[in-house]
């Protein structure tokens, strides 16, 4: 511990006073942007009030209200304390408070845009701080119903929020991030955002918000990428919904102002068995909206026409994402033939149902992978959720910029024995540095594919390419579709599952990326 006036920064707002712990300095809890309360809610963020004294920046702040799940198999989940509608606060962890200008690294959590924290055990940005010479940036943002509710369409504008409030949050705190850093040791000419599940469904859209262009200089999409949006027309349904549970009219601006949180979350609660049952068929609820304004166009058509030409990207995903929902979602589970198509058939129309099964039979079958019913399953739905979206940014980056490279992440986790193979999150603790026994497992092997994961993704924040000594060359995705597999053993291979990619090109694009 070192004194404390080593640890004092001043930014644009006041000062702030972190610590100082292995090495680093560390500051939790820094205000990026006003409360979002009271007649704010549901509004964009505004900048945050200026203070006079030095501020504490020791503890991490409030997180975004959010349900927790006691049922999850993933501990971190059931960590989240300290809600408050006023959540919009950032973390930093730095080598340094001086002039050297590091690259940065901007963690946008994951969650399903319902749950989660930037300050989660799972996210600490130390190890990446240390190994790699960087400024780690984590951030809360507004989450489910205060986050991602379009309530313009249906209030006639009376209360204007887009959807994409959530998304807002991101781009103040990435403008906090330009404005202060610098203090930090950091350089706000090279940021990189990077995020996991939905928070790399916020990257990938990100890439086409306009708002968001030029605080950013590279990204990386985990397990997400740029399909994950509602058109006006299903994010006002969703919304028509929300309305009746909570049994208000659209014009009572008032009450739907002060509904008390814990009625917007049981609200929440509700509104995915709601959105099923609808004519959207949907569980996934609140997501970023293609409003026209805050968000104009559909992001991977923006992304096709060059919005973000410049950006270099690492996209990737992992080898059995689905397999960690399945643990909690009956829909995912069948042992039969007729079952397999009647599962799919709710998410896929049947007309393409048929042909997906049998390419993937074939295929699988082919590279000696299991053809039950329940793995094929698996493997469809993985793939229509994130690793056909994956590739389809990737295209679509490629016509503007071809530095852009590809991964695959297929370490298993331990849970269940093995049961969820290289599931969905596996690559965030590799990531991050925080390999977990009950998750991950750990040992010389786990260590060794921390260092070469981190030194990756460190490479790419400096210089935008994630070649690195422990790794090897890793090489931009090209003809050959160059892919990086990330596991026990790491090489690089091409064409992966050409076959199956092939049988998703006819398929309307309405069925990618939401569950």
């Amino acid at each position: 511990m070192s004194d404390s006036s080593e640890s004092v920064v001043l930014t644009a707002s006041g000062k702030v006073e972190g610590i100082k712990e292995d090495g680093l300095f560390v500051f939790k809890g820094i205000p990026y942007a006003a409360p979002p309360v009271g007649e704010r809610r549901w509004l964009p963020p505004e900048p945050v009030t200026a203070w006079k004294s030095v501020r504490w920046a020791k503890k991490f702040g409030p997180v975004g209200p959010q349900i927790i799940n006691k049922n999850s198999i993933l501990e971190f989940e059931k960590e989240i304390s300290n809600q408050s509608e006023d959540c919009l606060y950032l973390n930093i962890w730095t080598p340094g408070l001086d002039n050297k200008r590091r690259p940065v690294m901007f963690w946008i959590h994951g969650g399903g845009f319902a749950i989660g924290a930037g300050s989660a055990r799972y996210y600490t940005g130390k190890h990446l701080a240390m190994r790699g010479d960087a400024v780690v940036v984590s951030i809360n943002y507004r989450l489910g119903l205060l986050g991602f509710l379009n309530l313009n369409e249906v209030t006639g504008g009376k209360i204007p929020s887009t959807g994409n409030e959530g998304l807002l949050d991101q781009v103040m705190a990435l403008e906090w991030v330009r404005d202060n850093i610098t203090a930090f040791g950091g350089d706000p000419d090279n940021v990189t955002i990077f995020g996991e599940s939905a928070g790399a469904m916020c990257v990938g859209t990100l890439l086409a918000l306009p708002s968001a262009h030029g605080l950013f200089h590279k990204a990386i999409c985990q397990s997400g990428a740029a399909s994950t949006v509602f058109t006006t027309d299903k994010a006002k349904r969703a919304a028509e919904l929300f309305l009746d549970i909570v049994g208000l009219d659209a014009n009572d601006v008032s009450a739907l102002r002060t509904l008390t949180v814990d009625k917007l979350l049981q609200a929440q609660l509700i509104l995915p068995r709601k959105t099923w049952e609808s004519e959207l068929k949907v569980t996934m609820s609140l997501i970023p909206v293609v409003d026209g304004e805050v968000l104009p166009r559909l992001p991977l058509t923006a992304i096709e026409e060059g919005v973000v030409k410049s950006i270099p990207m690492i996209v990737g995903t992992t080898l059995d994402e689905i397999k960690l929902f399945a643990t909690n979602d009956p829909r995912l589970k069948t042992q039969d033939e007729a079952l397999l198509v009647k599962k799919l058939g709710e998410f896929i129309p049947y007309e393409y149902v048929s042909g997906l099964i049998e390419t993937y039979r074939k295929a699988r079958a082919k590279r000696g992978a299991s053809t039950a019913p329940n793995e094929i399953l698996s493997a469809i739905q993985t793939d229509r959720l994130f690793w056909v979206p994956a590739v389809r940014l990737i295209a679509a980056q490629r016509k503007q910029n071809q530095n852009i490279f590809n991964y695959l992440f297929t370490w298993e986790s331990t849970i269940q024995d093995g049961k969820l193979g290289a599931c969905h999150c596996i690559d965030v603790a590799f990531v991050f540095g925080i390999t977990m026994l009950e998750f991950t497992g750990a040992g010389v092997e786990a260590d060794a594919l921390v260092k070469k994961t981190q030194d990756s993704w460190l490479a790419f924040a400096r210089t935008g390419n994630p070649s690195c000594e422990s790794l090897g060359n890793w090489p931009k995705y090209g003809k050959q579709h160059e892919t990086m597999i990330l596991g026990k053993e790491c090489s690089v291979v091409k064409d992966l599952y050409a076959e199956e990619f092939r049988a998703w090109e006819c398929v309307p694009d309405s069925v990618f990326g939401t569950l």
